[in-house]
């Protein structure tokens, strides 16, 4: 099994693991998992059940008879009540119930007569992949883990994929290695008894979108109070980023509320017109028992920095690479003031508010209604008439979009109500992706086209969950990388329960043209003051992505010298470093080159790992 570098090393709050059936060929295979510093659970037989890395705050187990159960993550799960429940287990089936009835993010991991099962979360933020290995399935909670041991390398048409701006469910949540299976974040993996046999079981569905505004939001105030408790009641001191928008400043004061004691980071944008600042002051005048840090905008990282030295290990490539400096830059100053853990407002774009492709059916059930709305959307967003009318009359199922999709591959980026008002943006290749790497890409399109189904038949609920889930995916990465440099971050908005709370709202009164996140601002009414509740925007950070292209053209000169992704024939190195040379060009203006970048540097990521287990 090929070593892992040290940053598979796990930080406080970062936990991953592989789960092996109760065979005495699965525990000659556990054995070959297990490295310096790694910890392991037994099955009641004394063979291994887990073995991965973790700290003994990320888990709490239970056993009765032949069932065992352990809840690996973030869950403040009463220990009584889940011995009481294990010890009621008679079907590996009955943990759906637990699984949806506990706050927190967290794998949930069950054996019962021999058979294991293995779940995350509904947002993607937790993952579960598996393989078979010397004849034994095993589960795992990072896909490089599995592909490790198997001496594996990445599918070349699952890199072509990846280069997709975007990549289309279903095809971002696949594994890069075509041996390791990745598990739908809705679904659990069960391995029989046998340890060969799999299935997958569906253990969450998303609430249908039907409840009042005024009857969901107290449930929403209190899945995001016990979201920020279960990182809270301990005490200690805990960091908030404040931002000044509604989901840090709901979350901060969330936080000031609990037990521990809060340091506030603020980040100035660069911009003159950004006004984050002012409002995150506005906020900390109504919070005297916090401690704010405010960092100087001029020092912060900029988009791209850094690139060429990122050395994590990922089991993805993932455009969070372009952020990864600016994400940790504040984190050990976080910590040397006492942190323990750092709260974001992540995910509040993507749970409090919602896709607007929801008005493709309100128009068809509420045509007064929706048209009105429409209207309002469409000055708001500068949407043409006729590309709206054309969005609207568009019913093609997903399937027909997505194999619609593959032909226009090479056209240029849709238009935003085409996006806004259907199943999400349509993939494109740029210049210099190869013919050779669009027709992989296509193909993979056209494979998944005739099966494919949407993440819920309404369109606008199928692209909320899918930009959850695909916000989970850069945030699992974030996590990592900050627990690594010892200060595990924690967002809230993305974890179950809150999801829940969210997308039962009805989508007419959650996205509106007239009113900015009104169901979070009518759930946090009482917690946040009125004057901190009347934000209606948030800063973009364009010029810092702008002056980063112009400042790191250098680095994306040297990231395409000895490209890998060229070596494997998917890129034009040539064009790459022409337009490195020219960072004010009109194509690079868009965030179209992340997906490139992404996996150039996951490629240049494994490469090190590979050194570095070759080392004697």
């Amino acid at each position: 099994m090929t070593e892992l570098h040290e940053s598979a090393g796990t930080g406080p709050g970062d936990a991953h693991f592989a789960v092996f059936p109760d065979r005495a060929d699965a525990a000659a295979v556990a054995r070959s998992f297990a490295r310096p510093g790694s910890r392991t659970l037994a099955h009641a037989s004394g063979r291994p059940w887990l073995v991965g890395r973790w700290h003994d705050e990320d888990v709490r187990t239970a056993h009765a008879g032949g069932a065992r159960v352990a809840v690996v993550g973030c869950c403040p799960a009463d220990p009584d009540e889940l011995r009481r429940r294990t010890a009621r287990l008679r079907d590996l089936a009955e943990l759906d119930a637990l699984a949806r009835s506990l706050p927190g993010s967290f794998h949930l991991v069950g054996a019962l007569d021999g058979r294991i099962r293995v779940q995350g979360t509904a947002s993607g933020l937790r993952l579960v992949f598996h393989a078979e290995i010397d004849g034994v399935r095993v589960a795992a909670t990072r896909a490089d883990t599995l592909a490790a041991a198997l001496r594996l390398d990445p599918d070349v048409e699952e890199l072509a994929v990846r280069l997709l701006w975007p990549a289309p469910y279903p095809l971002f949540e696949r594994s890069m290695w075509r041996q390791v299976t990745a598990v739908a974040p809705q679904d659990a993996v069960v391995v029989d008894a046998d340890g060969r046999t799999v299935r997958h079981t569906r253990w969450w569905t998303p609430p249908e979108p039907v409840r009042p505004l005024a009857e969901a939001a107290p449930q929403i105030r209190m899945a995001l109070q016990e979201a920020v408790g279960a990182r809270t009641r301990q005490g200690g001191v805990v960091s908030c980023d404040l931002s000044g928008g509604l989901d840090s400043t709901s979350v901060c004061f969330l936080a000031d509320r609990s037990p521990a004691r809060v340091v506030a980071s603020t980040w100035p944008g660069r911009d003159p017109a950004d006004t984050d600042l002012s409002w995150a002051e506005r906020a900390m005048g109504y919070l005297p028992d916090v401690e704010h840090v405010v960092w100087d905008a001029d020092a912060s990282p900029l988009v791209y920095e850094e690139l060429l030295g990122i050395d994590d290990l990922l089991d993805e490539p993932t455009i969070g690479v372009m952020d990864r400096s600016r994400v940790l830059h504040h984190l050990p100053g976080l910590a040397a003031r006492g942190s323990r853990l750092h709260l974001t407002g992540i995910g509040g774009d993507h749970v409090a508010w919602c896709s607007e492709a929801y008005y493709h059916r309100l128009l068809r059930t509420r045509p007064l209604f929706a048209a009105r709305q429409l209207r309002g959307f469409r000055a708001l967003w500068q949407w043409p008439l006729g590309g709206t009318v054309r969005a609207l009359a568009d019913s093609r199922p997903y399937g027909k979009w997505l194999a619609d999709a593959a032909g226009h591959l090479r056209g240029p980026l849709p238009p935003s109500v085409a996006t806004g008002l259907g199943w999400g943006m349509a993939p494109r290749v740029f210049d210099w992706v190869t013919p050779e790497a669009e027709r992989m890409a296509r193909r993979a399109l056209l494979a998944a086209a005739p099966t494919a189904s949407p993440l819920h038949p309404d369109r606008g609920l199928h692209a909320d969950l899918e930009q959850i889930r695909s916000c989970s995916r850069v945030i699992r990465q974030w996590d990592r990388m900050a627990a690594r440099v010892g200060l595990p971050m924690a967002s809230p908005f993305l974890d179950d329960r809150v999801i829940e709370a969210f997308l039962a709202v009805r989508p007419s009164e959650r996205v509106t043209p007239w009113r900015y996140k009104p169901v979070l601002s009518a759930a946090m009414r009482g917690i946040v003051p009125d004057a901190c509740l009347r934000r209606a925007n948030k800063a973009t950070g364009t010029m810092d992505d702008s002056n980063g292209l112009r400042r790191h053209r250098g680095d994306l000169l040297a990231l395409w010298q000895d490209s890998r992704l060229a070596e494997l024939g998917l890129v034009d190195g040539g064009e790459l470093r022409r337009l490195a040379q020219r960072p004010a060009s009109k194509g690079l203006s868009q965030a179209i080159l992340y997906s490139t970048i992404a996996a150039e540097v996951w490629l240049r990521g494994l490469d090190r790992s590979r050194t570095r287990a070759a080392r004697p």
